[in-house]
């Protein structure tokens, strides 16, 4: 399958862990591909997205496009040119 690049768009809070970029771009074939090289490219994101068991924290958004990943039967869907991942934090405090 061929691989496509799509953009990843990153929050404030965690810009310092992809090198102080608001978006950055991964290649990939699948949309669980791209999840995955993002973490490859930029491993001090993981922590801040997957708890230690491998899923993702309760307080992580991602979006595939316009669609909440855990709205998606599989994260085997072929990527296209123009796709795009949002990743959204909530923040909660006093």
């Amino acid at each position: 399958m061929k691989k496509t690049t799509i953009t990843v768009f990153i929050p404030s809070l965690l810009e310092r862990s992809v090198g102080g970029k608001r978006e950055v771009n991964v290649q990939a074939s699948t949309l669980q591909e791209g999840i995955a090289q993002l973490l490859i490219d930029f491993p001090l994101l993981k922590p801040h997205l997957y708890e230690a068991d491998g899923k993702l924290r309760e307080h992580v958004l991602i979006f595939y496009n316009s669609d909440n990943i855990r709205w998606l039967d599989s994260l085997d869907i072929p990527l296209r040119s123009g796709d795009t991942l949002t990743i959204l934090q909530a923040v909660s405090g006093g």
